[in-house]
């Protein structure tokens, strides 16, 4: 029995989609024979409905397309390709670089937030996944609530205590949905001057982020994803390599769907001598990891269990090392040559060169260019899973974190207690921390579906100034949610006063340390209301 639900469709809708997607009834697809520029826009548009993209594209885009020449087209049963320059060139002699030419859009649906965290690992990848602040979860698909139901889990003596616990999760947060919405209508009623569809797109996400933290981490997510066969392959790597069963079968998914659209790029992943004893070595050695840590280090003190962001580690020597890659480019030293000047400089002509460096930025997207690259900051991190959900996503940082369980407490939004609903807010908290440990010996990788995303987990993040300052500047900005908000404000100020890189802090002059607005969504929800069509 499959986990996944498969959609259903009239014979005429059937007809007009096995022309663009490769399947029809799996929860893994690609996209063919579509403009570029519609492909991205069904995925942009995908982060922010409950629709299936089969189904966003037949409500809201194929009327917009000219579709004609493409009746005879089924993309179904696999593209017709010229294969044999790729295969001679690509497996033949190796030439990994082939494989970075050929790029497909696959759509992963009926992912469980566990699961999404393994698909956004890779960095030369592009990813949209739905968001939790658009998205109400309180609708059923089938009779249920959408949530992954492991296999495995189910057929076991906690299949029902399972379903049960989740469902009821589900349950409080579908109750709050109104709750919330009338108490942000009450605290913020509208202006004049709001539009009527931004007001309410703003009341809704402020509603859904308050109780965000109630969704078990088995929630369904939608992902898009573009990417290279070679971004593919080492995806599939290390799905394949993963303890949690959802990751391997449903790489074996993506498998059959790419090997549609780009077969010859993805020919070594399962085969024994290539793929499979890559996905071999890396699950021995984060297994040898495992074991060595549990005997290695002494995990029995009491877990923390307050936010914190910590700066582990910062170079001394920032300011010359930015200095002098500052100014390498323009000169023709030696960059030990230029070190040694930039050492004898005065701070007002170190800070001269900073400040033309930067430039007069006047929005956010003015970014300096690499020299801010050669400086880096280390972070660790103790917060709500919904937060490192939407941190995890930026790419050029290496980010690593520690397995999702409920060891360190939960974050409660005050505005919970406002609306005297703290008794379900704590009830669901409960049944996740008892679903959690009751799983954890039988089905460890499992355990984390359990866990309500407003229970902390550790991660670190490692940063180059350059990434720190596209981070910090977005991820602090008012429409954004107030625990990543806090998260890159003090990851701001930890730069400017722990590590005293006063300078480098001030060129991140985009991020806000305002306090949380009371609509973080209505001005720009008005800005796209208001903008020519």
């Amino acid at each position: 029995m499959t986990p996944y639900e498969a959609e259903e469709f009239t014979p005429q809708e059937a007809d007009v989609l096995r022309r663009y997607f490769t399947n029809l009834d799996q929860p893994v697809f690609a996209l063919v024979n579509l403009p570029e520029v519609v492909k991205g826009a069904l995925f942009a548009r995908y982060s922010r409905t409950a629709k299936s993209l089969r189904r966003l594209f037949l409500d809201e885009f194929l009327d917009e397309l000219d579709v004609s020449g493409d009746e005879t087209v089924d993309a179904t049963t696999g593209m017709r390709r010229a294969e044999e320059l790729y295969d001679r060139v690509f497996f033949q002699y190796g030439d990994d670089s082939v494989a970075q030419l050929g790029g497909v859009h696959l759509a992963c649906e009926q992912a469980s937030n566990v699961l999404t965290k393994v698909l956004e690992w890779g960095r030369i990848m592009s990813y949209l996944e739905q968001s939790t602040r658009y998205i109400r979860y309180d609708q059923r698909s089938g009779g249920r609530y959408r949530y992954f139901r492991d296999p495995d889990v189910l057929n076991s003596s906690l299949g029902t205590r399972y379903v049960g616990e989740i469902d009821r999760m589900f349950d409080i947060y579908s109750g709050l949905i109104p709750v919330m919405e009338q108490f942000f209508k009450n605290a913020v009623p509208k202006k004049t001057t709001d539009a009527d569809m931004a007001y309410r797109m703003a009341i809704r996400a402020k509603a859904l982020d308050s109780i965000r933290g109630l969704l078990p981490a088995a929630a369904f997510s939608n992902v898009g994803i573009y990417g290279s066969g070679q971004a593919y392959e080492a995806l599939l790597l290390r799905m394949r390599a993963s303890p949690l069963p959802e990751a391997r079968v449903y790489s074996d998914l993506m498998l059959t769907e790419l090997r549609k659209v780009i077969p010859s790029f993805l020919k070594r992943v399962d085969l024994a001598d290539r793929g499979q004893i890559t996905s071999t070595y890396m699950a021995s050695n984060a297994l040898a990891i495992d074991d060595l840590s549990a005997r290695l280090l002494d995990a029995t003190s009491e877990p923390e269990t307050e936010s914190s962001v910590d700066l582990v580690d910062f170079d001394p020597d920032a300011e010359v090392k930015l200095v002098t890659a500052m100014l390498y480019p323009a000169s023709s030293l030696s960059e030990r040559e230029i070190v040694e000047q930039v050492h004898k400089m005065t701070v007002d002509e170190r800070l001269s060169v900073m400040k033309a460096y930067v430039g007069d930025r006047t929005n956010r997207r003015h970014r300096p260019g690499r020299a801010l690259e050669r400086v880096d900051y280390r972070f660790d991190i103790l917060g709500d899973y919904g937060a490192f959900r939407d941190l995890q996503r930026h790419r050029m940082c290496t980010i690593e974190w520690q397995r999702l369980s409920t060891r360190h407490g939960y974050v409660m939004p005050d505005v919970i207690d406002m609306v005297r609903k703290t008794n379900q807010f704590v009830d669901v908290m409960h049944r996740s921390a008892g679903l959690h440990d009751a799983l954890e010996g039988e089905f460890p990788s499992q355990a984390p579906y359990a866990v309500a995303l407003a229970y902390r987990m550790r991660y670190s993040i490692q940063m180059n100034a350059r990434s720190a300052m596209h981070i910090l500047e977005l991820r602090s900005a008012p429409q954004g949610h107030p625990t990543y908000r806090s998260v890159a404000q003090d990851m701001h100020r930890l730069i400017a006063d722990r590590a005293g890189h006063r300078a480098v802090a001030e060129m991140m002059k985009f991020v806000d340390h305002s306090e949380d607005a009371d609509l973080e969504r209505l001005q720009a929800e008005n800005r796209a209301a208001n903008r020519p069509r």
